[in-house]
């Protein structure tokens, strides 16, 4: 695999990765109940969180990958999951900063310089509200994060009803591979947002035997399997005139039905692999993309 895919694959399983919480005094101490003023996310999920309870003005410093929403692009990078920027991160003197539980470097940074972190330890789709829940009483929006949380698994809901007693299609969801080649393809394995996602959107992920976030995927791999749809998801927009060659790639399985019947599609939306709060958006465009005539 090169670098380069290497790097995002790895941004977008860190944006996935099932986590186990670590002991509850990291993450929320006793005297760290005041509410926050100067916020630090290194997560865009929980950006996305904290701007939909209301308390986007008390952000001061978020990510490299964060561009939702708009107003995050008038606020200070302090790098990402891989990189953070120890020095910046500190210089904006914080009061509570948001990372991800792989970054144990950074936390025990953080907690010699006293400053109280929140640890995100995503792992599946019903997480999602559940962060929500735990980062609106955080920066003291329970009440409002409450309610955006039952409206977001209220419509969910919706979807798992509609499609419980329907047809399934055999579905690939590709989250990452080489431009223009079917090399290097990483899938949704069956634990995780995406899998979750894909499951309430009404579709049969191929790879839910798997108990890993992702797989990688050979081409006998996918023939094997079947998919009767094909979905590549993207948190970029692509540029003009590519999606033509990156969907020309797939020409090369075409015993595969999902090529053969023509249902191989690519979704460039930041919803699909972004669990945040418009998690709901992502599920109803997977399922009107899943179930597609």
């Amino acid at each position: 695999m090169n670098r380069a895919l290497a790097i995002r694959l790895a941004a977008i399983v860190g944006l996935l990765t099932a986590a186990s919480a670590p002991p509850a005094a990291m993450n929320l101490p006793a005297q760290q109940n005041a509410r926050p003023a100067r916020i630090i996310s290194l997560v865009p999920a929980v950006t996305e969180m904290v701007f939909a309870v209301g308390a986007g003005s008390q952000v001061v410093g978020v990510s490299t990958f964060d561009h939702f929403p708009p107003e995050v692009d008038r606020i200070q990078r302090v790098g990402a999951l891989l990189d953070p920027n120890v020095e910046r991160i500190l210089a904006l003197r914080p009061d509570l900063v948001v990372v991800y539980r792989s970054q144990t470097d950074l936390i025990a940074q953080l907690n010699r310089a006293k400053v109280p972190a929140f640890i995100y330890a995503h792992a599946g789709l019903a997480d999602v509200t559940s962060t929500l829940r735990d980062i609106g009483a955080r920066v003291a929006a329970a009440e409002r994060a409450s309610a955006l949380a039952t409206d977001i698994e209220r419509r969910i809901e919706v979807l798992r009803k509609r499609y419980a007693a329907g047809p399934r299609p055999k579905t690939l969801a590709v989250l990452s591979r080489e431009a223009f080649t079917l090399r290097g393809i990483y899938a949704s394995g069956g634990i995780g947002f995406i899998h979750d996602m894909i499951a309430a959107a009404g579709g049969d992920n191929v790879f839910a035997d798997t108990r890993r976030e992702a797989v990688q995927a050979t081409s006998e791999l996918i023939i094997a399997r079947a998919p009767e749809v094909i979905l590549e998801l993207r948190g970029d927009p692509m540029e003009q005139g590519t999606e033509g060659k990156e969907l020309e790639a797939w020409s090369a399985l075409s015993s595969v039905p999902a090529v053969r019947g023509k249902r191989v599609h690519i979704i460039a939306d930041a919803r699909m692999v972004i669990p945040g709060p418009r998690v709901a958006d992502a599920v109803e465009l997977l399922a009107g993309v899943i179930h597609k005539p």
